[in-house]
């Protein structure tokens, strides 16, 4: 039968509805025992003899001569109900006769097993909550198509529970975070999301405009400087999760809107915030998971601590032969890629931590499968970081990469307001090239720096990211609840 034949039907039974005197979107008092505690309590209300009452959506519908057996589900559980024509204490022909699968219902009557051993609710009165005018997509084919699912995230939650259980784990993971950082004594707080200047990391923005203050603003990309300024202010410790907007291409591993965790931690460095990484993984691993193994795309990824610690430096001449301690120049450094045949397209890339972030994700970074720490990166790349003592050419850095994909970045901020000034106008200086991520120079920032930033480390993990990573998903949007997708064109829209 076509979509519109089924509609009309609907919109039928809607009509003899009503003409019966039923509402077919009531106000009444529910019940607010979930299914799954009437699953738990069965034999016990069976004992004591009491009725139950259940109610959900309907997603079975099988109807027998006389009576009618249906699959009812809310968020916790799914039971069965037997509605009987001889038994109901209502019009059989009115209500349940006018069902369908996608109503929501609620159901009284006596819990029994039937033959089969099935936990089942025998009806004696049900009542129609909400008449459903659109049929959910067939259970069996169910929703293959992705950027259907995407489109329509609500039905693949209806008909399929594994992906329900994914959405479950990450508020679990986020929970269990969330309650690890409380528990070291970190505050949570919120910052700003419309910013006038986009700062704290290298991308490109998304721009709008603040009509009462007639002054463009843009969406963060990090809350970074935000947090870093109540570092300032005197709060040692704290944290956010933060939803970032960068305007950059989509895949896997990258959506243009997206969850991150960002905490700042004052008289500490990246030394340890490896440590405090590594206790925070095994106490939420163990937590949600109860094991430090992931399986991830059919590979076992292990997680147990201590992780392996790699010099990038060394990491990059041991996969490619470049030195960078003697290729300081982004010239020189571009020729000697070219010469070992390695296959990067360098044309957008402007300045030396472009080009040698492009040689990291590119070549680098893919073929770390087992978790691992990276260290000490070049000075060029991170602009916010703070330089090692005796290595200026190194800043005071960490990543954290599994599965071939960056899980946590962090590393020693810079407080030296002078220093900060002068990377500003080099960043400036690349966008005046065309490098579009380079950082902005932000003056209000280097002001609160001046005022005095204690010695601080700061630490940065995607949550959509690492619950994709966890929970087994191919991309990063099948951890999101609406990820963005293209507007349909041509859609005829029916009333």
């Amino acid at each position: 039968m076509s979509l519109e034949r089924i509609i009309q039907d609907r919109l039928k039974k809607l009509a003899n509805l009503k003409e019966a005197q039923i509402d077919p979107f009531p106000q009444i008092k529910f019940s607010q025992t979930p299914i799954s505690q009437l699953l738990a309590d069965f034999e016990k209300i069976i004992k004591a003899g009491q009725p139950a009452q259940a109610q959900g959506r309907i997603l079975a519908l099988r109807g027998h001569g006389g009576l009618t057996f249906l699959d009812v589900v809310d968020q916790s559980a799914r039971i069965q109900l037997l509605a009987k024509e001889d038994e109901l204490d209502q019009d059989y022909e009115n209500v349940v006769c006018n069902l369908d699968i996608g109503d929501f219902v609620q159901a009284e009557g006596e819990l029994f097993l039937t033959k089969t051993g099935e936990k089942t609710l025998k009806v004696k009165q049900i009542k129609l909550l909400v008449k459903s005018l659109r049929p959910l997509p067939e259970k069996r084919s169910g929703l293959k198509d992705i950027e259907t699912r995407h489109r329509q995230p609500y039905l693949d939650l209806i008909l399929n529970q594994s992906v329900r259980r994914v959405f479950i784990k990450r508020s679990e993971i986020v929970a269990a975070i969330r309650n690890f950082l409380i528990s070291h004594n970190f505050l949570e707080v919120e910052t700003p999301i419309l910013q006038p200047l986009a700062g704290g990391t290298n991308a490109c923005p998304f721009k709008t405009h603040h009509q009462a203050l007639g002054q463009d603003f843009f969406l963060r990309i990090a809350p970074e400087l935000y947090l870093k300024r109540l570092i300032v202010a005197g709060f040692e410790r704290v944290f956010e999760f933060a939803k970032n907007f960068r305007n950059e291409g989509l895949d896997p591993a990258h959506l243009q809107e997206f969850t991150m965790l960002e905490f700042y931690w004052a008289y500490a460095d990246y030394e340890d915030l490896i440590n405090l990484t590594e206790k925070m993984f095994t106490d939420f691993l163990s937590k949600v998971f109860a094991t430090t193994q992931i399986k991830y795309q059919s590979t076992l990824l292990d997680f147990k601590t201590p992780w392996p610690r790699l010099k990038f430096f060394d990491l990059v001449k041991a996969e490619t032969g470049l030195n960078l301690d003697k290729l300081r120049t982004e010239k020189d450094l571009k020729e000697a890629i070219k010469d070992k045949g390695l296959k990067l397209d360098l044309k957008n890339k402007i300045g030396y931590g472009a080009v040698t972030d492009e040689l990291y994700k590119k070549v680098i970074r893919p073929k770390l499968v087992q978790p691992t720490v990276i260290m000490d990166y070049p000075k060029e790349m991170i602009p916010l970081a703070k330089t090692k003592t005796n290595e200026q050419n190194k800043i005071a850095v960490f990543q954290l990469i599994a599965g071939g994909w960056e899980l946590v970045k962090a590393y020693n901020e810079l407080n030296d307001p002078i220093e900060q000034k002068q990377r500003f106008k080099e960043q400036e200086a690349l966008k005046n090239l065309g490098e579009k991520e380079a950082h902005s120079y932000d003056q209000e920032f280097v002001e609160a720096l001046e005022y005095g930033l204690a010695p601080t480390a700061g630490w940065g993990m995607g949550i959509d990211r690492l619950c994709a990573l966890l929970l087994d998903q191919p991309s990063v949007r099948e951890v999101v609840f609406f990820p963005m997708v293209r507007k349909k064109t041509n859609a005829k829209v029916k009333q």
